[in-house]
């Protein structure tokens, strides 16, 4: 590809990122995008993505991958015998991580908007999400004993927690104010929060 088409493609990405985090993915419009990245085709969005779907994919995708390597990376060989607390800690520290860069940033809140999708998290291996996709198998059979209804319900509960979570202190780096705790105490904190989720006792008879 050309390497003004590829510069193009590049700035559309990064105004799209920029804008669906800061306004909301259902509130820009395709115009938007296209001026913000200095085009003057209003074709262009449509040219080098297809669609917003498509956009919206591509910039989940070039986050998403190297998430996943670095949840593989941490996982190593946790297994159905490892603690939760191991497993779950390795959902957060890296999706935790994107706190650092503006782009992380806008990731997670683009991530929290699609909350909506978090049922669906079956499908993360088709999409190449493989250690998400396993770490989340494994939390999902915890507690043992426990209905499968039930289990998922939790899983679910636990997930947009994470997400919810991490998106606000995103926020919070994006609006300039502190941030309290620190990091590390940020993401011990909200794993234990995540595991209580998951084993908190329950009343429920089925």
């Amino acid at each position: 590809m050309p390497r003004d088409s590829t510069d193009t493609r590049n700035r559309l990405l990064a105004e799209a990122e920029r804008l669906f985090a800061a306004r909301g993915i259902h509130q820009v419009t395709n115009r938007e995008i296209i001026e913000a990245a200095g085009q003057r085709n209003v074709s262009a969005l449509t040219y080098h993505f297809g669609s917003r779907d498509d956009l919206l994919g591509r910039i989940l995708g070039r986050h998403g991958s190297p998430l996943d390597e670095e949840r593989g990376r941490l996982a190593g060989d946790l297994d159905d015998v490892s603690a939760t607390h191991d497993l779950v800690r390795a959902l957060v520290e890296p999706y935790a991580g994107h706190v650092a860069t503006q782009s992380g940033r806008d990731y997670l809140r683009i991530v929290d908007q699609l909350r909506g999708r978090l049922p669906d998290w079956r499908t993360g291996a088709a999409r190449g999400d493989v250690h998400l996709q396993r770490l989340l198998e494994l939390v999902v059979q915890r507690p043992v004993g426990m209905d499968a209804e039930l289990r998922e319900q939790r899983l679910l509960a636990m997930m947009m927690l994470l997400t919810a979570a991490v998106a606000e202190r995103a926020r919070l780096v994006d609006e300039g104010r502190p941030l309290v705790p620190e990091h590390d105490v940020f993401v011990a904190n909200l794993t234990d929060m995540l595991v209580g989720i998951i084993h908190a006792p329950s009343a429920v008879v089925v």
